[in-house]
């Protein structure tokens, strides 16, 4: 079967480049934070790719702090801060902040404090992009890193969180990214590692992997790759559409990245769609990875005001620049097929 990837969201494709980092990484035997000559080519590696990541995020290098994740950057920026987010917002950062901000029916969130508040760029499971006021205290930005312009310096937040695996590096590595001159406490005490932020010896090949792969993700922003992702993400709609006359497109008049469709079709489980498009050599998912094997409709799209009912009916397709414009169509064809057999057997 000719299986095609369409769930870029929830890991894209392990880069080529960040695959040749990674392995010349696994030559070096030192520890970055030895002092002799094998140490000192450790470390020259580590903070090659910490400039890497920093270049392509419009960050400074010394501001990146290395982590296992976008999860463990979401617990040392967040844990004991008591701030206030969102129900878009992802589990990792929800289970640190409560949901008391505002989210309107277009998944716009309203932020009235935002020194004491935390926004995501970008919604993994709708792909809703929000414009991030003036002085946010934490900004989720693992779903936009790599998919849209982002410049950390000029966001105007304090800290921001970001995942290798998002943007086509290795899993297991992320970062949280600080505003110059602000400082954080460890939460992992040891060695001192990271600046003192976070001990721990540092994953160097992951992290070499994560620095290759932001590099090339900004020369793919560069040369107009995501237009083109956009372009056959809105000839998947245009088809899906033209299947189906109850199809839902969320945030579909707003602002989104340009690679995420996420539709539903009332009374069509989108666990249940996942299965069939499954079978039929197709990859998505019904919403964030990280929580589609829930029974639990979407928290994301029950904030925006959909009923338990329409929520569990959403379907995310996700691609990305290897995806071609035969394997959006293909999808299309694939479920419309089981889209005529579901509305049969309803009737």
């Amino acid at each position: 079967m000719n299986r095609a990837y369409l769930d870029w969201n929830a890991t894209a494709p392990l880069r080529p480049e960040a695959r040749a980092a990674m392995i010349a990484a696994m030559e070096l035997v030192g520890n970055p934070s030895s002092v002799h000559a094998e140490g000192r080519a450790a470390k020259g590696l580590m903070e090659r790719a910490r400039a890497q990541v920093a270049a392509a995020l419009g960050a400074q290098g010394a501001d990146i702090v290395f982590t296992s994740g976008a999860t463990e950057a979401a617990a040392l920026a967040l844990a004991g801060r008591g701030l206030s987010g969102s129900g878009i917002e992802h589990d990792a950062v929800g289970a640190w902040c409560d949901d008391s901000l505002d989210v309107e029916p277009s998944g716009r969130v309203t932020v009235s404090d935002p020194g004491r508040s935390v926004l995501q760029l970008a919604n993994p499971e709708t792909g809703i992009v929000q414009d991030l006021p003036e002085g946010l205290a934490v900004s989720d930005m693992t779903q936009a890193f790599g998919k849209i312009p982002v410049a950390f310096d000029w966001s105007g937040c304090d800290m921001a969180l970001i995942s290798a695996h998002k943007l086509g590096g290795p899993k297991g590595v992320g970062a949280l990214v600080l505003r110059r001159g602000l400082d954080i406490a460890a939460r992992l005490p040891g060695g001192g590692q990271e600046m003192g932020r976070r001990s721990g010896t540092e994953n160097l090949i992951g992290i070499a992997g994560f620095g290759a792969a932001a590099e090339v993700a900004q020369r793919d922003l560069d040369s107009g790759a995501w237009e083109q992702v956009e372009e056959f993400r809105n000839i998947l709609e245009k088809a899906l559409a033209s299947f189906a006359e109850d199809i839902i497109f969320v945030g579909k008049d707003t602002r989104r990245l340009p690679n995420t469709c996420c539709f539903m079709v009332p009374g069509w489980r989108g666990q249940v769609q996942v299965m069939q498009m499954d079978l039929a050599g197709f990859a998505v998912s019904a919403g964030s990875a990280c929580s589609s094997g829930k029974v639990q409709p979407s928290r994301v799209l029950r904030a925006m005001g959909y009923d338990e009912g329409a929520a569990g009916c959403a379907l995310r397709v996700s691609i990305g620049p290897s995806t071609t414009q035969e394997d959006v169509l293909r999808f299309a064809d694939a479920w419309d097929a089981q889209y005529r057999k579901m509305k049969a057997k309803a009737r």
